[in-house]
């Protein structure tokens, strides 16, 4: 066995005869402990806040969405549509229709956008499982809206009688506010709609979109049947995502430009990592704190053992063996440390998951194992330990161990 390593386990296990020595060990030991099951703790629960805040993506937006490049719309033509669903590992696409339109209903107004959208479209997305009351139903003259639009404006389901008015500006040039009131009318498309179903998914989205059926909203808008803002993809099981955007850009061309849900919120998923990274480090400098207790702890035992030191050294050690032997106790002290920690966060986390005695408001607190955060945790403890022993065993030189 390696001699260092077999010293150094020994006076792990063994106590001092100074009860201070023995004080001073168990307590660095246990914020080891409680530092690194905190790190492992807080990282889980970001990302399961993570998730949480990035779920609604997978219910409202594809695996992959095709774009227009410039402007707000791009025609497909029915033999590109052909082609597509030719593509092999393509299961399903759907075309949408986009635009910001003025609502009214009784003596209420609000600014949202439609989204008109195909049949296909519930396949190719989870919106459907959104729905929060009502049916999904979209047809002639019937819709979905979102429950924030629902509250502000005071609709009602299946209300034919008072139905939703949406009235989209005509295409044309000049400034609408310059017309004269005799011809305002005459500016806008007008949509009587009966609310079907109402979703729920994120209180931006909520406030946002009414779904109705693709080929109205072309209608409403002047637009012709070839003219969309957006086609929406989704991927079979086994489906090369890769190969697939370059047979779609082969086939849709350069008007067009693809994106996957990272990319669709790109901003949003570079604030969460930053803040990841951000409790990351800020949690890393408070252990970085913690392990000077280490540093301390381990200075204190070379002191407690100095007469040992010395008679090993008497006996053919090396100063730079003597160095190791407190450089891999310390090590040793973190890295058991750091294991209970993780355990024990493992543990808490685990029955968070279980019984969720963490709530948020009306639900249970989101964490999640990952085995990433284990790996994260266990690393940075290491990486710290070892710097914190380097620094410690140093103190080890000759005129301390002849003297």
């Amino acid at each position: 066995m390696n001699f260092p390593f077999y010293i150094a386990k020994r006076y792990v296990r063994s106590k001092s005869t100074q009860n201070a020595v023995n004080v001073i060990n168990f307590i660095t030991f246990l914020v080891i402990v409680i530092g690194s099951a905190a790190l492992f703790i807080v990282l889980s629960a970001f990302a399961g806040l993570k998730t949480y805040s990035l779920s609604f993506t997978n219910a409202f937006d594809p695996d992959l969405k095709a774009v227009p490049t410039s402007g707000k719309f791009f025609s497909v033509s029915p033999e590109q549509e052909q082609q597509l669903s030719e593509i092999e590992g393509l299961a399903i696409f759907s075309k949408e229709i986009e635009e910001r339109v003025y609502l009214r209903h009784r003596e209420r107004d609000d600014i949202a956008s439609i989204k008109g959208v195909d049949a296909n479209y519930n396949q190719t997305t989870g919106i459907d499982s959104t729905l929060y009351y009502g049916e999904w139903s979209i047809g002639p003259q019937q819709g979905v809206a979102g429950i924030g639009i629902v509250n502000k404006l005071g609709v009602t389901i299946n209300q034919v009688r008072n139905p939703l008015r949406i009235l989209a500006p005509k295409p044309g040039k000049g400034s609408i506010s310059m017309q004269s009131p005799a011809t305002a009318n005459q500016l806008y498309n007008e949509l009587p709609l009966v609310i079907s179903g109402v979703f729920q998914v994120e209180e931006n989205l909520d406030n946002k979109y009414i779904f109705i059926d693709l080929e109205l909203a072309q209608a409403l808008l002047e637009k012709s049947d070839t003219q969309v803002s957006g086609i929406n993809f989704k991927f079979t099981a086994e489906a090369n995502a890769l190969r697939l955007r370059d047979q779609i850009t082969a086939v849709l061309g350069n008007t067009v430009t693809l994106k996957n849900r990272q990319q669709l919120h790109g901003t949003l998923y570079r604030m969460l990592n930053t803040e990841q990274v951000a409790t990351y480090l800020i949690f890393t400098l408070v252990l970085i704190i913690a392990l000077f207790n280490v540093v301390g702890a381990i200075i204190m035992m070379i002191l407690d053992k100095q007469q040992n030191s010395r008679t090993l050294y008497n006996l053919g050690v090396t100063v730079k063996e003597l160095r190791r032997i407190y450089f891999v106790q310390g090590v040793l002290v973190t890295t058991a440390g750091g294991i209970i920690g993780i355990l024990l966060g493992v543990c808490l986390v685990g029955l968070q998951l279980l019984f969720g005695f963490v709530p948020i408001g009306s639900i249970e607190y989101p964490v999640e194992l990952n085995f990433l955060n284990v790996l994260i945790v266990l690393a940075t403890i290491v990486v710290l330990g070892i710097i914190a022993s380097k620094i410690a065993s140093s103190r080890i030189n000759t005129k301390l161990v002849s003297a």
